[in-house]
């Protein structure tokens, strides 16, 4: 078959099955050109899953009768002033978004440039460009984009439900409503308004109106800059995370994208502080001069190429990593309201008559009380040691209420923590054995463990190959001296089994790290003395990150007085 040139329509084809993947591609590119346009007020509508309707209206700078016959045309834009592909200071340039839409749907834009004498407007339908007309509008641009991918139906069979459509584009406008809070936004489908944010917000109202209060409570301001880059945003804490990544927000001079360089520098900024299969919420904006980012390399603008990703991934993990440890005692508060409402009684006791009126002999043979709490204690912000309950769990009291520590949790991170301070500082600390350990394995862990020898001796576990299937230990951190040897060697073994190869070396040997501390951080059903308790306390006082233990789960739930007094009904 000779080379032949493709028909115009059908380059538009193929260039929308790259731009416009579904609907609510299309509101991304519409509303990204309304904010470009200089727009304050932004309203979507939504109908049919974006099948039936799609329309953006906006009150931008508009356009005359010229260049709204260039806007349907590829490649013509105005958002270059010249033909430099670097310097793009709007959303991005591809130049293929409204003549895609028109090319796989039925398109009309309605437009009055600011200050003009009259609106125009034009349609295209399959490719076609219908020519322009004289229209009615105050100001702005309109556009509507009725019966997608009619021109295309096989693509209708890929859309998923009506809500979940739209589910999907209100995630869109959500996340480039964030990135303008000056900007108002309204997104409405058939039976409710799924987003209504009014103009000028600051970031935070912003933050709470898109993300949740809950998210802005349980989450802490970060902010980094270097060689004039800048990465700021909220990061969750450890313990507020999810299933999902969902609620990672990322954008790029205020241009939201999927990025997998950024999403591993979140990643690894939380790699020590919850699970692996959890995800942090985060709202992250990178801030960076135009030529150090190119914009383009994806056909939906979704990923990014930074000219010095590992500059950026730097920022990004150095700047939450700060942040969260400086945080101090903050408590997941969605904890709190779980458990209040786990223990609210279905049922409302009815106090017998004449209660009240006077003392009852029950009252009259109270027990004497509970010594007192020493103020310059319970003043601290984990309070002071009351009593454990099931060998396990530190009750204390606080000022304003009361705080529940899981000991093994808390000592596990308080043990991990110290031994990455002493491999950060002069290197792990550690004991000779006076007669060295032989440790049985099965063949292939113990090859696993020959092979690591190097990075283990890093971690303060010296060790070599001793026959077929064992390994001998001559040196241990001094912190784990006394402990299990054999059981800390086979967990060790069992952890890099679960790692891979593909994990990084700094990331290897902070889990090594975890699985020691974990193996020898004090146990559950192990009672303490009160000093002991105490101790526990002021230790995670002054240690970062001691809200959570290795894998990620809370070290402590505080309960304020006002949670109490709702459990007993007395608020």
């Amino acid at each position: 078959m000779r080379i032949r040139r493709l028909s115009e329509g059908t380059i538009n084809r193929i260039a929308a099955g790259e731009v416009i993947e579904r609907p609510a591609s299309v509101v991304k590119e519409l509303v990204e050109n309304a904010i470009d346009a200089g727009a304050r007020h932004i309203d979507i509508a939504f109908r049919g899953g974006g099948r039936s309707l799609i329309k953006v209206s906006d009150d931008g700078s508009g356009m005359d009768a010229e260049d709204l016959a260039l806007a349907v045309e590829r490649h013509a834009t105005s958002k270059l002033s010249d033909d430099d592909l670097i310097d793009i200071r709007s959303f991005g340039f591809r130049g293929e978004a409204l003549p895609s839409i028109g090319a796989v749907a039925r398109l009309a834009i309605t437009s009055r440039l600011r200050g003009g004498a009259a609106a125009h407007a034009i349609a295209v339908e399959g490719g076609t460009v219908m020519g322009l007309r004289p229209a009615a509008l105050s100001a702005g641009t309109e556009v509507e984009v009725r019966d997608l991918f009619y021109a295309t139906p096989a693509r209708l069979k890929f859309l998923k439900s009506e809500r979940s459509e739209a589910a999907e584009a209100a995630d869109a406008v959500r996340r480039l409503a964030l990135a303008h809070p000056e900007v108002s936004f309204s997104f409405t489908t058939e039976d409710r308004r799924l987003i209504d944010a009014p103009p000028g917000e600051s970031l935070e109202q912003r933050i709470r109106r898109i993300v949740g209060a809950d998210f802005l409570e349980n989450s802490v301001a970060f902010e980094a800059t270097r060689e004039g880059l800048t990465v700021r945003g909220h990061a969750g804490l450890p313990t507020w995370s999810r299933a999902q990544g969902s609620l990672q927000y990322m954008f790029v001079n205020s241009r939201s994208v999927r990025d997998k360089l950024l999403a591993g520098a979140i990643r690894g900024a939380y790699a020590d502080l919850m699970a692996r299969s959890r995800y942090p919420a985060v709202v992250l904006f990178v801030d960076c001069p135009p030529e150090r980012v190119d914009v383009n390399v994806h056909p939906a603008k979704a990923e990014v190429r930074f000219r010095d990703g590992g500059l950026v991934r730097s920022l990004v993990v150095g700047g939450i990593r700060a942040s969260l440890a400086g945080r101090g005692q903050m408590a997941d508060t969605g904890l709190a309201r779980a458990t209040g409402q786990s223990f609210r009684p279905a049922w409302t006791p009815q106090p017998p008559a004449g209660f009240g009126e006077r003392q009852t002999a029950f009252e009259m043979n109270l027990p004497p009380a509970a010594p007192p709490v020493m103020a310059e204690a319970s003043d601290r912000p984990l309070g002071a040691a009351r009593a454990q309950i099931h060998d396990n769990y530190i009750l204390a009291q606080t000022g304003d209420g009361l705080v529940i520590v899981d000991q093994h949790a808390a000592h596990e991170r308080l043990v991990y923590e110290r031994l990455k301070a002493e491999r950060e500082g002069r290197g792990i600390a550690t004991q000779p054995l006076l007669v060295p350990e032989v440790v049985d394995l099965d063949p292939v862990a113990a090859e696993r463990l020959a092979g690591a020898v190097e990075m283990l001796a890093g971690a303060g576990l010296h060790l070599e190959a001793f026959g077929a299937g064992a390994v001998i230990v001559r040196e241990v951190p001094a912190a784990l001296a006394g402990g299990d040897i054999a059981g800390l060697v086979r967990d060790v073994a069992d952890e890099l089994a679960e790692q891979g190869a593909s994990t990084l070396v700094e990331e290897r040997l902070n889990l090594v790290l975890a699985t020691m501390a974990c193996h020898h951080s004090v146990r559950a059903g192990r009672g303490l003395r009160p000093e002991e308790m105490n101790a526990l306390l002021r230790q995670m006082e002054a240690t970062p990150n001691s809200g959570q233990c290795n894998h990620g789960r809370p070290t402590f739930i505080e309960l304020k007085l006002s949670d109490i007094e709702r459990l007993f009904g007395r608020k």
